[in-house]
């Protein structure tokens, strides 16, 4: 989450009167994340929380963010649920943006989850893909591994000039990627979050209790949610990597949703591809942020430490599974 777009006051209150929300009682940016604008918002009528969607938002996609989250919502899955207008449409347009208002959600992100908290997330995951095993609605993953060589191309001297001879590694990793990329065409699919991070976790103690932040979500391979999942939860913010918490993370996924030998087979590749996006596309923000932006990119290097552990890592068994 960030802030991009400012908001007038005479905005919002125009925006709020499209809907049977009351008026505003407080109203202020969150700093976090790095791709769409969005805003606490509390009124008379609860608390909120108001997403102007940007840069890699598509629009003609944003349909299928609120339907799954409807979907989602009405199966069990705790998440955020979007806000109808008074004229039954939940998109709607603020300050030139597509906007779109959700119910807020409670519980707090942990900063450095604990392997309990990595067990409930692998557990909160695997109900997600069954919660949305029936959703019909598709989209490609638009930052799949096809992706990863546009986003690299003219970006080699950028990362040079954070780490030297990075550059050489980086070009290694997609084509081994490249290589192998068809073996996910052959795992079981279906809707994926893309991009559950602790921030975009929500716990009780340890307890999960829900998601946001679905504007990644897409159909793809079910395990390389959990290669995302691996990266963001089982490497200490040193780097280093925490097979207690990747081992509880998987192991809450199985207590679910168990792994077929195929996904199992594919794990570290998976996770190879899945550090390999998110280097790159913070490789991207870190160069493309614009400096008045009200958020800080995230450093493209923590993922260059979990792409050196990947690359030597031999079965799914290195991870825990």
């Amino acid at each position: 989450m960030a802030v991009y777009t400012s908001v007038t006051d005479d905005e919002l209150n125009a925006f709020l009167a499209e809907y049977n929300l009351g008026e505003a009682l407080s109203f202020k940016g969150i700093a976090e994340g790095v791709e769409n604008s969005n805003y606490y918002l509390e009124t008379t009528a609860g608390r909120y929380i108001l997403t102007l969607f940007e840069k890699r938002a598509d629009p003609k996609d944003l349909p299928y963010f609120i339907n799954l989250k409807k979907h989602l919502a009405a199966n069990g899955f705790s998440c955020p649920l979007p806000v109808e207008a008074k004229d039954g449409d939940a998109l709607r347009t603020l300050a030139g943006r597509p906007a779109v208002i959700v119910t807020f959600l409670n519980g707090l992100s942990p900063r450095v989850p604990n392997a309990r908290q990595c067990k409930q997330l692998g557990t909160g995951l695997a109900q997600l893909h069954a919660a949305s095993a029936d959703f019909q609605e598709t989209r490609a993953n638009g930052l799949g591994p096809n992706s990863w060589p546009k986003l690299w191309a003219g970006r080699q001297s950028s990362a040079e000039t954070l780490q030297t001879g990075i550059a050489d590694l980086i070009d290694n990793d997609l084509a081994q990627v490249e290589a192998v990329k068809h073996l996910s065409a052959d795992l079981p699919r279906g809707t994926i979050h893309a991009d559950l991070f602790p921030d975009n976790a929500f716990f009780l103690g340890d307890t999960f209790t829900g998601a946001i932040d679905f504007y990644f979500a897409c159909t793809d391979a079910l395990a390389y949610d959990l290669a995302v999942c691996i990266n963001a939860w089982a490497f200490e913010p040193d780097g280093s990597f925490n097979y207690s918490k990747s081992a509880n993370l998987i192991g809450g996924y199985e207590s679910i949703r168990p792994l077929t030998e195929k996904e199992r087979k594919a794990l570290p590749i998976l996770c190879l591809g899945a550090a390999l996006r998110f280097f790159l596309t913070r490789l991207v923000d870190w160069t493309d942020t614009p400096a008045d932006a009200l958020v800080k990119p995230k450093n493209p290097l923590d993922y260059a430490a979990r792409l050196r552990f990947h690359r030597a890592v031999k079965s799914a068994a290195d991870y825990g599974a």
